[in-house]
């Protein structure tokens, strides 16, 4: 029996960026990325309908934060886990991810840490 794969979502409003993770994250056994959004506004309605198991998250987004995001993802999406993903990983960011029980990624971590965090997620929903 072959195990699912995991159903990700992306949010992350750099383009290039996005189709990057798109790109590199189709390519890893047992990961399929359902949809990726440019918007916070968009991610618990693009949660919901491609029934995503983990949304991955830009801490800065250019119309909500990532925790705003985190927290209507889970309202609405509530089996799905949450990672957040930025390009800093100063003390504000690591204190939300903290307060709100989610892994945070640097962007310069590379694809395998992003990874990982996305299969602890699953393993550990929420």
């Amino acid at each position: 029996m072959t195990e699912q794969a995991i159903r990700v979502l992306l949010v992350e409003d750099s383009d290039v960026y996005r189709d990057s993770l798109v790109f590199l994250l189709g390519r890893v056994d047992g990961i399929e990325v359902v949809g990726a959004v440019a918007t916070g506004a968009s991610a618990a309605s693009a949660c919901e309908e491609l029934a995503a198991q983990v949304a991955v998250i830009d801490y800065r987004l250019p119309d909500v934060d990532g925790a705003e995001a985190a927290a209507e993802v889970r309202r609405r999406c509530p089996e799905a886990a949450v990672v957040f993903l930025s390009a800093s990983t100063g003390d504000d960011e690591v204190a939300a991810a903290r307060s709100s029980g989610t892994s945070l990624v640097g962007k310069d971590e590379g694809v395998d840490a992003l990874v990982d965090a996305i299969r602890a997620a699953r393993g550990g929903a929420g």
